[in-house]
C-alpha cells in the first residue's frame, strides 16, 4: 500500500558498489503494534531471560501477536514434564481485544491467573510480561501481582514493564527483567526457603545461559568435574528455586555478558558474589 510503501521506503535500499553505506535507517524505536524484524524490550525479557525458566508460567499480557511471536522460536532445552511441572513450550497470553484497549485489561489478566491456578496447580510462580498497549493504557499489573499473590498464600507473582516500544533492541527488556529478578525475587524471597538451602565452598552460579540446544548443561558438566557444584542455571533449564538461592553461590559465571550483566553486578555489590 502506498502508505506503508512511504513508511518503508527509509528501511529499503539498493547496495550500490563502491558505496559503504546502502542508507538504510535503523536504530529508531518500534512503533507499538507494528512487528520489527530485530527484537523489543518485550522480547528480550520475555523470549530471552524469564521464558526459559521453566517451573514458572510467562502470560504474555496485550494482543495474541506477540506472544505467538516469541512463542517456540528459541530451543530452550529442559528437563520436566511439560504442563505439569514444566511451561516454556506452552503460549499464555491474556488475548487483548480492542474492547481491552477501550476498558483496561486488569480484570482480565486477573481472571487469567486464577484459570492457570486451577489448570496447571503445580506451577511454581507466575510473570505478567507487558506488551506495548499495558503500557499505553496503563494497566495496574503490580497491583493485580499483590493481590494475587496475597490470595494465593504468598505465592511469587512477578510484573515485568518490558513494553516493546521502550527501547530499539531486546538489551532494555533484559535490564527491566533483571531489575524484576531483583524486587520481586531477591527483594521477596522467604526466609524460609534460603534456609533450606545447605552451602558449601564450591558454589557456582551460570549466568547468561539459556541452554539453546543444551549449551548449558556441557557446561555444567565441565564445571561439575572439576570439582565445583552449580547451584543455578540462568535461566536455561532453570527454575524458580534456583533464582531464590543464587544469593548464595560463591562465584557467579557470566556467559551472555549483554542480557546479566545488571543482576550479577546487584548480586556483586549486594551479596558480594564476584
Amino acid at each position: 500500500p502506498e502508505k506503508t510503501a512511504k513508511r518503508r521506503a527509509k528501511h529499503l535500499s539498493v547496495h550500490e558498489a563502491g558505496k559503504s553505506d546502502c542508507g538504510v535507517k535503523s536504530n529508531i524505536k518500534s512503533i507499538p503494534g507494528v512487528m520489527t524484524i530485530r527484537g523489543c524490550a518485550y522480547a528480550g525479557s520475555k523470549g530471552v531471560v524469564w521464558g526459559p525458566i521453566k517451573d514458572m508460567i510467562h502470560i504474555s499480557h496485550g494482543p495474541v501477536g506477540c506472544g505467538q511471536y516469541s512463542w517456540g522460536s528459541r530451543r530452550n532445552y529442559y528437563v520436566g514434564t511439560t504442563g505439569i511441572d514444566t511451561f516454556v513450550t506452552l503460549q499464555f497470553t491474556s488475548d487483548f481485544q480492542e474492547k481491552d484497549i477501550v476498558f483496561g485489561g486488569d480484570k482480565k489478566v486477573t481472571k487469567l491467573i486464577d484459570e492457570l491456578q486451577e489448570l496447571f496447580p503445580l506451577n511454581r510462580g507466575i510473570t505478567i510480561q507487558s506488551e506495548c498497549p499495558i503500557g499505553l493504557i496503563g494497566d495496574d499489573i503490580e497491583a493485580v501481582s499483590r493481590e494475587k499473590s496475597k490470595e494465593y498464600g504468598g505465592k511469587t507473582i512477578v510484573p515485568v514493564r518490558c513494553e516493546g516500544f521502550r527501547g530499539v533492541s531486546q538489551s532494555l527488556g533484559h535490564h527491566i527483567a533483571n531489575d524484576a529478578v531483583r524486587d520481586w525475587i531477591f527483594d521477596k524471597s522467604a526466609p524460609e526457603a534460603s534456609s533450606k538451602f545447605e552451602p558449601t565452598p564450591y558454589d557456582v552460579a551460570i549466568i547468561g545461559d539459556y541452554n539453546i540446544g543444551g549449551d548449558a548443561w556441557s557446561s555444567r558438566i565441565l564445571l561439575e568435574e572439576m570439582g565445583l557444584r552449580v547451584i543455578a542455571q540462568w535461566s536455561g533449564d532453570g527454575s524458580l528455586a534456583e533464582l531464590e538461592a543464587t544469593p548464595k553461590a560463591k562465584l557467579n559465571i557470566l556467559h551472555c555478558y549483554r542480557s546479566m550483566n545488571y543482576i550479577s553486578r546487584h548480586m556483586e555489590e549486594k551479596f558480594g558474589i564476584p
